[in-house]
């Protein structure tokens, strides 16, 4: 997770560094605050900006909460799935696009 909100912050421009990456394998040696992945801004003067954009980043998507009906059945589906489990329609009522493919003449005599 720190290597992806450097990540993050790499993209804003935001130089940061990160520290105790490795230390997670001495947990239960050393007091396990002191094991701990961090992440360090270099540029005080960024903090802020760093702060609301790690503060956007980890905050959970709205569309994800929220349960849907689906158009095609009537069954209600978890927000964090796209698609119907019961008829395979998605969020929008969409049927589902299958894919048939031609059975080849060298199959059909097997």
């Amino acid at each position: 997770m720190i290597g992806h909100l450097k990540n993050v912050l790499d993209t804003f421009g935001i130089q940061c560094i990160t520290r105790n990456s490795d230390l997670i394998s001495a947990a239960g040696e050393l007091p396990p605050v002191e094991c701990w992945p961090e992440l360090w801004i270099i540029d005080d003067d960024k903090l802020g900006r760093a702060r609301a954009i790690l503060k956007k980043t980890l905050a959970p998507l709205h569309s994800v909460k929220k349960p849907w009906h689906c158009r095609g059945c009537g069954e209600v589906i978890e927000g964090q799935f796209f698609e119907c489990w019961n008829c395979g329609r998605d969020r929008f009522g969409r049927k589902p696009q299958r894919v048939v493919r031609p059975i080849s003449s060298a199959m059909r005599k097997r």
